[in-house]
């Protein structure tokens, strides 16, 4: 079994999951734990969200606890007072989601740090998700947002939309140790964020994406994109993403890196690189090499560049070429082009 959560949430008057709320997710969990759970619930075969009752989670709480799971029995008899719709997801293999609980259960593991951007398989995801209505009754079906509102209206209460997405916010479900968000709304849920990681009012950090921490966000992580260890992002700054133009290319960043205020790359990183502010490196740009001495090497596609460490990109003043200039001699780097051909 990769993974298993109870959990509760949303749906709407046709029954369709808005959301879903795992407390507390578990990645690999041990069979004696399954088994409890099956010999109270009804479960079928392969990956599977089961849908279960507020009377039969002290039954449910009995086998955990049996089984030596303290804490699952514990959340399983919280779940007992529970006034909205509960749902056990059993997650066997990693295979493209079938259901809104199944990818539910996949970001809180992401947001969780249980696994790592990639790690997970989320092809198909965003047609197994409605676009909600994230409010201050909290999620609402699109369709049936004007009932809502009328009805709060006319009980005396003001009904607050606070955005319209597939995606929650990351800190509505998942808080992780050690981290400091100026704008909890720039970060969604299934965003990785490594302890040490600050995200400051302009950050963003999309869903598969992320930060090993520690580091400083002050731009923008895409969706698929990671940073590593140490490294800041300016102000402004961008990675492109699978969903931004990226493709199937993996954008990250290596370790103790800086992307000046709004730069922008499009190519991988690797470690000790400097993006001068202002510079967006496409895959396709034009860049010319300087060896230590900075002699002109030769020109390549940026995308040459790719993954290798200790480069700094900047933009000549006086022509306008990009450059490249490295801690490398002309032969080392020639040597480090030639292994990437």
């Amino acid at each position: 079994m990769l993974s298993f959560a109870l959990g509760t949430g949303t749906q709407n008057t046709q029954g369709d999951w808005l959301e879903i709320y795992y407390p507390a997710p578990l990645l690999n969990p041990d069979d004696g734990l399954i088994a409890a759970v099956k010999r109270v619930l009804d479960v079928p075969d392969g990956n599977a969200a089961v849908s279960f009752l507020p009377e039969q989670c002290s039954e449910l709480a009995g086998a955990l606890k049996a089984a030596g799971h303290a804490d699952q029995a514990e959340l399983a008899e919280a779940f007992a007072a529970a006034r909205r719709p509960l749902v056990a997801m059993f997650l066997v293999k990693d295979l493209p989601p079938q259901s809104a609980p199944e990818v539910y259960l996949k970001l809180h593991l992401l947001s969780h740090r249980l696994v790592k951007p990639h790690d997970l398989d989320l092809t198909g995801m965003f047609g197994l998700l409605r676009n909600v209505a994230w409010s201050s009754e909290g999620a609402i079906d699109i369709e049936e947002l004007p009932t809502r509102r009328l009805k709060a209206r006319l009980e005396g209460r003001s009904l607050s939309v606070d955005c319209i997405d597939k995606f929650p916010k990351m800190t509505d479900y998942v808080v992780p140790g050690g981290v400091r968000i100026a704008d909890t709304a720039r970060v969604r849920l299934g965003a990785y964020l490594g302890e040490g990681t600050t995200v400051m009012h302009e950050g963003f950090v999309n869903f598969n994406a992320g930060t090993e921490g520690p580091g400083m966000i002050e731009g923008r992580i895409s969706a698929g994109v990671m940073v590593g260890k140490g490294s800041d992002l300016g102000g402004g700054c961008s990675t492109m993403g699978t969903l931004s133009g990226g493709g199937n290319i993996v954008i990250k960043v290596g370790e103790g890196c800086l992307i000046g205020a709004n730069a922008g790359i499009g190519i991988p990183l690797g470690d000790r690189c400097t993006v001068e502010a202002g510079l967006y490196i496409t895959a396709g740009a034009k860049v010319t090499l300087l060896d230590d001495q900075g002699q002109e090497v030769r020109t390549v596609a940026a995308r040459e560049l790719a993954g290798q460490d200790d480069l700094l990109l900047r933009r000549n003043s006086q022509n306008g070429r990009i450059e490249c200039l490295t801690n490398k001699s002309a032969i080392a780097l020639n040597e480090a082009l030639h292994a990437n051909d």
